[in-house]
């Protein structure tokens, strides 16, 4: 049987209340200046880091200015102007493919809907709620990436393993006032102490209510496996 939800709520609520102490300043990293800029920031932010996806774009932000610039962009190159990008090839072909749409159906604006987002190409919840959030202030979900799902995991909030459940999982126990700010709160902490093969648990404010720290035995619980 798993945790109960009041249980995982409280446990929330001293996680947060730690996290806000510990990372007061915790915000987005990636570099944009409107809309169009953060869409594509967070598309080639899938599988990349956001310290790398900033040098890319410092240029590339530069030469494409608008969704006809990506609209009628060369693909090829395209995907040399994103190098350096994990899987630049594809999402050369998302970015072009975005352009296009924007200009098809949304007057070349980014849509405000997770629905018209997710209907754009290689964009998924994550991604949609990224852009909801910090490009139109509509905070209608949680956003999951890697570390989120690796501490969420830790914590034993939930055992779900996809993004889709873990963030319905999330939403039903984290406070809405709180969902944008538990996803930077989470990388914060994800970059800094709760990494994802060397957690530093004994420097880490969430050791004591984290049933997968490591000086309390030698296995992570809530993946069941042992620490490497």
């Amino acid at each position: 049987m798993g945790t109960p939800r009041s249980d995982r709520e409280t446990q929330v609520a001293e996680v947060l209340d730690r996290l806000y102490e510990e990372y007061p300043d915790s915000t987005i990293s990636l570099r944009y200046s409107n809309r169009l800029e953060l869409l594509v920031a967070v598309v080639l932010s899938a599988q990349c880091t956001d310290e790398r996806v900033n040098q890319v774009t410092s240029d590339l932000f530069e030469k494409y200015r608008s969704a006809e610039d990506y609209a009628a962009a060369d693909e090829e190159e395209l995907a040399d102007d994103i190098y350096g990008i994990t899987f630049h090839n594809n999402k050369a072909g998302y970015l072009q493919s975005i352009g296009e749409t924007l200009l098809a159906e949304h007057g070349g604006e980014v849509p405000d809907t997770m629905a018209e987002l997710t209907a754009l190409s290689g964009v998924g919840r994550k991604t949609a709620n990224v852009v909801l959030q910090h490009g139109h202030d509509v905070v209608e979900g949680i956003v999951v990436d890697t570390h989120v799902q690796r501490i969420s995991r830790r914590l034993g909030i939930t055992a779900e393993e996809t993004p889709t459940k873990i963030e319905r999982a999330l939403m039903e126990v984290v406070p809405e006032s709180d969902w944008q700010q538990f996803t930077h709160l989470l990388i914060s902490h994800g970059r800094a102490v709760c990494t994802a093969r060397n957690p530093d648990c004994g420097d880490c404010v969430l050791e004591d209510v984290c049933p997968s720290s490591k000086l309390d035995g030698d296995v992570d619980l809530a993946s069941g496996e042992a620490w490497e």
